[in-house]
């Protein structure tokens, strides 16, 4: 396989018994991406709970606690691969004290499969979980309803569940979410198609997954340069290089375009594009690469670099932004906290909680602490200035983490406003 295959990470979300892991497992057994001793692991054990076929939700549910309570806790990565593309899947928990491990896991996901069971319909955790990937800025969103063997296939019931989530998921801003019936099961439109869904014309399962568009999930326009690190090669041939290394975030650069350094100001030329293979003429996100630049300017671990001619992004010590404390011990403002936007870090202070809102109903509470699995809008001052844009521009630079100055426990996600 290529090194050129492009990587795809999508999350599964639903409520208890949607039966995420078993369409996990499903997956990895109809597309081949299980080892027979791992198929043969799990088949022996439904022998002896005395089940009829093999359950293939076993090959997710990780956890010996989880397997004990059936239910799914930490988020579990599974990686698979077709010929088209490469898989990283997270399994989220479907419990609402669990919101911050689905957080976490969507942050960095370009989809999310939202199942819902067949015979319940839409329900509260189905709503609450639209509402996040659409708060994470989830790029793709497909609804999978599962167990249609339980509703004799109907249409009838598919449609009337894609209706009702449609209207609710609009309004969110998930305009087009794809809609595919299946049965993880027996494995109804999941890798094949089946028999038994004769009347829905779109694509199986994983069949979208291999095609979906995702090459403009990242922001393609405006190059966003975080440096990591000041390159001084300490040797003779080398002496006088002075190169600046991190991650292209979004957009591209090419030699010879000018550049602004911020939170400076300064602007320069890029020289050379180098990298371990060779120096290259154009880089582009997600590439990790080393810049020089026709000029001498102090620059640190921290600074931005954006092309002149691009969408400036801000420089500010306040913002707003939307926060999931992900700590047991609540938000104390009396606390030192630092944030840790791309790579920079600066202390900070909470100035405002504006609101708190409630997952479930949408509805947003007046609130004076934020305790773990809460999702609430601040506001935040920082020391130094900070370089961002809105989390909608720009998940990398409109995204940080909060970190407990005495502890040094990430204790918040948040997404700049």
């Amino acid at each position: 396989m290529s090194d050129t295959t492009q990587l795809l990470r999508f999350i599964t979300a639903g409520s208890v018994d949607d039966g995420k892991s078993t369409l996990i497992g499903r997956l990895l057994h109809d597309s081949k991406s299980i080892f027979e001793d791992q198929f043969s692991a799990i088949s022996k054990t439904s022998e002896k709970r005395g089940m009829g076929a093999v359950d293939l939700s076993l090959l997710t549910d990780g956890l010996q606690a989880e397997r004990e309570q059936g239910i799914t806790i930490d988020v579990a990565y599974r990686y698979f691969a077709t010929p088209r593309r490469k898989y990283i899947i997270g399994d989220t928990p479907g419990h609402e004290q669990y919101t911050r491990n689905m957080v976490t896991a969507a942050s960095t996901a370009n989809l999310v499969v939202i199942l819902i069971d067949a015979r319940k319909g839409v329900l509260t955790q189905t709503r609450r979980h639209t509402y996040l990937a659409s708060l994470l800025g989830v790029p793709h969103v497909v609804l999978a309803v599962n167990k249609m063997d339980m509703v004799d296939y109907s249409q009838a019931r598919f449609d009337e569940i894609v209706a009702e989530y449609r209207r609710f998921a609009a309004p969110l801003g998930i305009a087009d979410p794809v809609c595919i019936p299946l049965s993880a099961l027996n494995g109804d439109m999941v890798v094949d198609r089946g028999d038994n869904l004769d009347w829905y014309q779109g694509p199986a399962l994983l069949e979208f997954l291999d095609t979906v568009e995702i090459d403009h999930d990242v922001n393609t326009t405006d190059f966003r340069f975080p440096v990591q690190w000041v390159c001084r090669p300490q040797t003779d041939e080398h002496h006088d290089f002075r190169g600046f290394m991190g991650r292209i975030e979004a957009g591209e650069v090419s030699v010879g375009d000018e550049i602004t350094v911020l939170p400076s100001g300064r602007t320069t030329k890029v020289k050379e594009i180098v990298t371990y293979d060779g120096k290259l003429q154009t880089a582009f996100a997600p590439q990790s690469v080393t810049l020089t630049l026709e000029d001498e300017i102090d620059i640190s671990r921290g600074d931005l670099f954006v092309r002149s001619s691009d969408t400036p992004p801000h420089v500010a010590k306040e913002f707003r932004a939307m926060l999931c404390w992900l700590s047991e011990s609540p938000l104390d403002k009396q606390r030192k906290y630092i944030v840790k936007h791309t790579t920079r870090t600066a202390k900070c202070l909470f100035s405002s909680l504006d609101h708190r809102i409630d997952v479930n109903t949408l509805e947003l509470h007046a609130v004076e602490k934020l305790a773990m699995n809460d999702i609430a809008q601040v506001s935040i001052k920082v020391q130094q200035p900070l370089v961002f844009d809105s989390y909608a521009t720009d998940r990398a630079t409109g995204s940080f983490i909060v970190i407990d100055e005495a502890t040094n426990n990430t204790v918040a996600a948040g997404m700049i406003v």
